[in-house]
Parts: C-alpha cells; sequence; structure tokens
C-alpha cells in the first residue's frame, strides 16, 4: 500500500516529522482508448494496478473503452449500483464511486474504513443499497444516492481523489474484480450539494471480512471471513439477526439468492455449503475443489453454481442432484467469476481475462457431455481423488477469446548510476528503464537476470536518491525530502546542450521538474489569465502560501528560477506516468501527469515539491563534498604540490584532479586558458581548506612562461585511477577506509 507520512507534528514529541512523499507510477503501455459504441454491452475490470477498466464487448472481441484511475493501491472488488454507478473498493482504504458510462470520472471518494477494503456487494433492486467489508474487521451499508456527490471540473477542491485516465492496454496485474453491463441504462446525475455522508455500521466481526452478499431487494447481508462463521445482518439498520457455522477455514465467497433464503458460501477448507436461512443451518455441502474456493457465480434460477479457486479449476455443479463437471483448467488461481449469457469471464492471478463457453441459459447442455460426478460431503474425497490421480478431464480447452494483459514486474533492481533500473516481468521478459524518462530503454527478452545485472554494473558512485517497489505490477518510483536531492551530475554527464559542462545538474529538482511540466503549463495559463486588484500582471516568479524559514531552506542559485524542462528528464507522451502524492488536505489522490490541469496547489502537493518546481528552493542537504589528502607517491622524486586537506565535490572526476597536478607542477600560476584547482573553482568547485595550498588566486595580465607538461596518474591504495572516475567512487570501491581519502600523484613521462 502507498503509505504517505502524516503532516501532523506533535508539539510534545522529538520525533523528526515524515515529509509526505511523491510517487510516480511508470507505465510502457500505449495511452489510447476506443470509441464507445451505443447499445454494445461492458464488462468492467478492476486490478492489482490500482485502476479499472471499461472493455466494449464484441463477438469475439474486447476493446478498452475507458480507464478508470484515481485509486493508490490493489482494486479488490467492484459492483454497479443504479445501472449507471460503478463502485470500487482499494486497499488504499477507500470506496470510490465513477459513472460507469462516462470517460472515466470519479465521483467520490468514500474514506470510513480503516484498514484494506476487501468486498463490496449491491442489492439488483434496491439500487442504493452497497455493502463494504474489509481487514479490519468493519462491514459498512452505503446509501449511495445519498453519499454521492458529483465531482465539478471546475471546482479547485480535489477532495473526491478523482482522476481521469484512459489506458488502452490491459490491467499489468491479477484482475481482481468483473462486472458486466448494458449500455442502455440512463445516466441520472444528482445535484445535492456536498455533505457528510455517515453510512450504517453492521459491528460483530472480530476479525477480517473477505466476502459479502446481498438479496435484490436490499433487505439480507451475509458476510465471512477468516472467523470461519457467517453472520447475517438487516442492512437497513446494521443489526445482526444470525450466525451461521460450518466451514472449517475462512470464508472466501459469498453468493444470496435473489429471495434472500439460500446462500451458497465457498471456502478455504475446499467445501461449497447450500444454508437455509429460513431453517438457519446448512442444508448441503459439495466436495468439488481439492483447494480453496475463492469464487462463486449462479445460474439466474440458483440451480447451478460455477466455482473456482486455488486449484487453478472451474466447475460447473448442479446444486439438486450434486453432479459436478470440470469446465476447464489453466495455469493460475481463479479469483473472480462473471456469468454473461451463455458464456462466463474467468479473472486469475494472471492480468489476462478469459470468456470461456458455460451455457448458462441452459447447463444441462455441458453435462449431456459426459464426464461429470457426483460432489461428495467430505472435503478428504475430493482430495483422495486427486492424490489417485482420477482427476476428470475438462469439457473446454481453450477460451472463447482473451484480453490480454501486461506482465506484471516481479524483479526490480536499481543500478549503480542512479537512473536505470532492471525489471522482470511474469512473462520472463527482462527490461532496462530509465527512471528520469519514465521508459524502457532496452528490452533483452527472456534472459537470465541476475548476469544481465551483473552485465550492467558500473563501478560509480552515487547516493540514493529515489526508492522502487513493484507493488502495483509496474514500477512505483518514491521521492521523499531532502533524500531525492542528494545527487548530482555534470551537465556534461548528462549530455545537456546550452550549459557550461562543470555546471551541476540536481536528479532530483530536474525530475520532478519532468513530471510537473504539464501541470506548470497549464498553472501559467491560468495564471494569465488573471489580474490581481493592483492591476499588474502577476510576475512569473510563483510562490506558495507556505511560509518558509530561512533555516529548513537554501536557494540553488544555479537554477536561476529555470522552468526549463532539460532534454534527459522529459518523460513520455506516448505513456505518460500517473503521480500519486498528498498535499496538506485529504487524503492521497492519482493522476496521470497529462491530467493535471493547473488547478493543483499546496492542498494537494506537498510543501516542498512546489518550493521546489515554482521557486527553485531545495531543503538542507547533507554535506556533498569529499575531503582528500593528495600526496606524491612513496619514494618519488617529484614535488610536494600541498601539505593541506582539499575539499571538493563528491561528482569530481579525477581528471579534473590530474589537471590540478600538472599546473601545479608547471608552473606556481596556471596558463591563461585553464581554471585553477586552487580553491577548486569552477572547473572542480570545491575549495583549499589549508593555507599551506597557497592563495591559488591569479592576477590578470601576466603571461606565464610555457613549460612541458607532464603525464600525471593519480592513484589510490597503489591503484592507478582511471580520469573517468569520480571522488565518490573511488572512496566507495578502492579506498573503503572511513578516514579521509588519501590520493597519490607520480609522472610517468614528459612531452
Amino acid at each position: 500500500m502507498h503509505r504517505v507520512g502524516s503532516a501532523a507534528n506533535n508539539g510534545n514529541s522529538n520525533r523528526p516529522r515524515k515529509e509526505k512523499r511523491l510517487t510516480y507510477v511508470l507505465s510502457d503501455a500505449n495511452d489510447t482508448k476506443s470509441s464507445a459504441s451505443d447499445g454494445c454491452n461492458y464488462l468492467f475490470t478492476g486490478s492489482r494496478d490500482g485502476t479499472l477498466k471499461r472493455w466494449a464487448l464484441g463477438e469475439d472481441a474486447a476493446t478498452c473503452s475507458a480507464t478508470f484511475e484515481s485509486h493508490v493501491d490493489w482494486v479488490n472488488d467492484t459492483v454497479i449500483a443504479g445501472g449507471s454507478t460503478l463502485v470500487s473498493c482499494s486497499s488504499d482504504t477507500t470506496l470510490k464511486t465513477w459513472n460507469c458510462l462516462s470517460d472515466g470520472t470519479c465521483t467520490r471518494t468514500l474514506r470510513q474504513h480503516s484498514d484494506y477494503v476487501t468486498c463490496l456487494a449491491a442489492a439488483e433492486k434496491n439500487t442504493n443499497w452497497v455493502a463494504s467489508g474489509g481487514l479490519g474487521g468493519e462491514v459498512f451499508i452505503w446509501d449511495i444516492e445519498a453519499a454521492v456527490t458529483p465531482l465539478s471540473k471546475s471546482s479547485d477542491v480535489m477532495e473526491d481523489d478523482c482522476s481521469i485516465g484512459i489506458n488502452g492496454s490491459a490491467n499489468p496485474l491479477t484482475i481482481s474484480s468483473l462486472r458486466t453491463v448494458s449500455s442502455n441504462n440512463s445516466i441520472n446525475a444528482s445535484t445535492k450539494q456536498c455533505h457528510v455522508y455517515v453510512p450504517i455500521t453492521a459491528k460483530g466481526h472480530k476479525e477480517s471480512v473477505y466476502a459479502l452478499a446481498m438479496n435484490d431487494s436490499g433487505t439480507l447481508l451475509v458476510s465471512g471471513g477468516t472467523e470461519k462463521v457467517l453472520r447475517v445482518w438487516d442492512p437497513r439498520t446494521g443489526s445482526k439477526t444470525m450466525k451461521l457455522r460450518g466451514h472449517i477455514d475462512n470464508t472466501r465467497a459469498l453468493l444470496l439468492d435473489s429471495t434472500g433464503r439460500y446462500c451458497l458460501s465457498g471456502s478455504s477448507d475446499s467445501m461449497i455449503r447450500l444454508w437455509d436461512l429460513g431453517q438457519q443451518r446448512c442444508v448441503h455441502s459439495y466436495a468439488v475443489h481439492t483447494d480453496s474456493v475463492w469464487a462463486l457465480a449462479s445460474t439466474p434460477t440458483f440451480g447451478h453454481v460455477y466455482s473456482g479457486g486455488r486449484d487453478l479449476s472451474l466447475y460447473l455443479t448442479d446444486l439438486t442432484t450434486r453432479e459436478s463437471i470440470l469446465l476447464c483448467k489453466k495455469e493460475h488461481p481463479i479469483l473472480q467469476l462473471a456469468l454473461d449469457d451463455d458464456s462466463i469471464w474467468v479473472a486469475t492471478t494472471d492480468s489476462s481475462v478469459h470468456r470461456w463457453p458455460a451455457e448458462g441459459q441452459n447447463p444441462q447442455k455441458v453435462f449431456q457431455r459426459g464426464g461429470s460426478f457426483l460432489a461428495g460431503n467430505l472435503s478428504f474425497s475430493r482430495a483422495r481423488v486427486s492424490l489417485e490421480g482420477t482427476a476428470p478431464a475438462p469439457v473446454y480447452k481453450e477460451p472463447i477469446f482473451t484480453i490480454p494483459g501486461t506482465p506484471a514486474i516481479v524483479q526490480h533492481e536499481i543500478l549503480n548510476n542512479r537512473r536505470d533500473v532492471l525489471t522482470k516481468d511474469t512473462a520472463g521478459s527482462v527490461k532496462l528503464w530509465d527512471i528520469i524518462k519514465g521508459i524502457v530503454i532496452e528490452d533483452y527478452g527472456q534472459v537470465a537476470f541476475d548476469e544481465k545485472k551483473e552485465q550492467l554494473f558500473e563501478m560509480v558512485s552515487i547516493p540514493s536518491w529515489f526508492t522502487v517497489d513493484a507493488r502495483l505490477g509496474s514500477l512505483s518510483v518514491h521521492l521523499d525530502t531532502p533524500q531525492c536531492f542528494s545527487a548530482e551530475m555534470y551537465s556534461a554527464d548528462l549530455n545537456i546542450t546550452g550549459k557550461s559542462e562543470d555546471d551541476k545538474v540536481n536528479l532530483g529538482r530536474e525530475t520532478l521538474k519532468g513530471l510537473l511540466a504539464h501541470w506548470m503549463t497549464k498553472r501559467r495559463q491560468r495564471l494569465g489569465l488573471q489580474t490581481p486588484a493592483n492591476g499588474n500582471v502577476l510576475s512569473r516568479k510563483d510562490t506558495t502560501p507556505r511560509s518558509l524559514a530561512h533555516s529548513r531552506i537554501e536557494v540553488d542559485g544555479n537554477a536561476l528560477n529555470d522552468s526549463t524542462v532539460y532534454p534527459p528528464f522529459e518523460l513520455s507522451t506516448v505513456s505518460p506516468p500517473s503521480i500519486i502524492t498528498e498535499g496538506s488536505q485529504g487524503g492521497p489522490w492519482r493522476k496521470k501527469i497529462t491530467e493535471l490541469d493547473g488547478i493543483e496547489d499546496e492542498k494537494d502537493f506537498p510543501w516542498w515539491v512546489l518550493d521546489c518546481v515554482l521557486n527553485n528552493q531545495l531543503p538542507s542537504r547533507e554535506n556533498t563534498k569529499c575531503s582528500f589528502y593528495l600526496h606524491p607517491c612513496e619514494g618519488s622524486a617529484v614535488q610536494i604540490l600541498t601539505q593541506g586537506k582539499l575539499s571538493a565535490p563528491r561528482i569530481l572526476r579525477i581528471q579534473k584532479v590530474i589537471n590540478y597536478v600538472k599546473e601545479k607542477m608547471v608552473l606556481d600560476k596556471p596558463i591563461d586558458n585553464l581554471n585553477t584547482i586552487g580553491t577548486f573553482a569552477p572547473g572542480i568547485g570545491g575549495q583549499l581548506q589549508h593555507s599551506a595550498v597557497g592563495d591559488g588566486s591569479f592576477r590578470s595580465g601576466l603571461k606565464p612562461r610555457q613549460k612541458l607538461r607532464p603525464s600525471v596518474e593519480i592513484l589510490c591504495n597503489n591503484q592507478v585511477l582511471s580520469p573517468d572516475m569520480s571522488l565518490a567512487t573511488v572512496r566507495a570501491y578502492i579506498w573503503k577506509k572511513p578516514e579521509d581519502l588519501v590520493l597519490n600523484y607520480r609522472v610517468i613521462q614528459g612531452r
């Protein structure tokens, strides 16, 4: 889950405040969509990548017509309420509502749960009622019509954490929820004013809730989880009406018939149970699976049930005759099922969604194919069959068609250059990402990850200025202050034209400028149309409302308030990254960088991000200098140039030290076109810290006499150093001691 540090700071606490972070999520999928067609059916999928997608269904194909992007963590379930409102729940602890036939607009974020929200249930006929359950043991019943207030696009407040994101690819991780809907439903937009809504609470669960089911009229709610019991509630009041015992492990799936009399439950004990709620007891047990049952779907008459789970198998069972048949078996555990006429949509732990034949209108057709068996009533009966190797053959070998997903990243490694990240996905493909451009720069295919990592090793030492994870199936790059401003490179090393090769570039600041370039453009357009009361046009230099203490902020003069994004930091517009962050109000939110509209401010962004991008102000950083001694090699007859300690930027190249030694050995004052390193500036950018070195200054107008320039080598621990090495690299890989670095020099030839 994306954790964000609290902005609150208890005055009685000595613990330093953890500032809120900014995260951006990278994708290499093409950001396109298809146009929606009137009269077609849609499939909605939710994924562990934090997005939902709407698929326009054809006879033998499905095309993505919208991506719903606002959750900042896994989407765990989704239901349709009222025919046009899509409700989703997530591990980010929120529920979100969407106009499901729109282009992906989030209409409200509902915050009530204290932990991951794992499941939802909706009443088919009483369209206002939706129930939610989560790991905190909480069950809430929501009146969606009362809770939902549409987001105004002109609003300056992002309290609903809403976003619009369009993406043409399938989800890059597990599809965790499925719902189908027809586009013939009308859309009724509520115009109620924003207000505080509190849902009904069903209190009683002491542990996590994993499954919910509600009858059509919304008068009955059943919940189950890790307590191995089913609880039945009146959702109108939140009162508990009964408790049902029978499963010996977690309840993972629930179904209620339209009347609310019968309930089906699937459990990690591998059993499916049929309950008569009128009699308050289990009337049938079905031993169909050999492992946990995670998903259930029934025919409209509640006479047959489709079930799937951890054993990779999809079964059809006649609840009356107990006859069961294996429909299909593939490579991944089944998480969700959605029956659609004579076919069934199957979502697994893989990122693809499959459509299989189901004969939902007349299930008996399937049994006529043969290969069925009678379900036992004890779980070990199916386990014994599996051990004996007499498992039934599946009816169907291949699905009708598949919506392909994007393989999820399962392994990653930040390379030493602190710019590239090597990844491996579920398809075995190894790729190299440039995180400051947000793109894949090399796809190596299916190669050994560790071998490729060794091949790409560089002996360089750059401070760790970002962290990454692949929890969402994609690379999430986390920027925290002040660490993200700790790495610098010379402009020449980044191939930035138009700047002095010795100009230092802060990687964190330039990355933030690249991420918010679109936002800056939109912001300037807005401010350009406004005139303050005094009649003066707003200046280009923006300021933030936050008063900044000088002790915490230092102005980086090199930037000169320059908002130009240098080419190495220009992010992809084909597959733009999404930002996940949090400001002073509301909770975490997510948007594609190309969807930012310029109205976001300190309520939405961390203050330090705005200070960096708008004012070029960076937090105080730890010392970026490296102290070292420079002595002749032992036994060498060359002159002693300095007795004192020198100090220079950690990124200083050994070539600069070589130049310094040459100049000091040839003459007391360098020739005209050379910069002195007596103060390590500007060519080296450091300073001398010992008077024994001399003043290192030069009187203008004096022409030094030319002398032969020697060839010089710099050594550390008796190892000759490459001129391209930085002081930080030498210290990390050659010196390897906590004491100040010691460098030695020697002359190898003259010319």
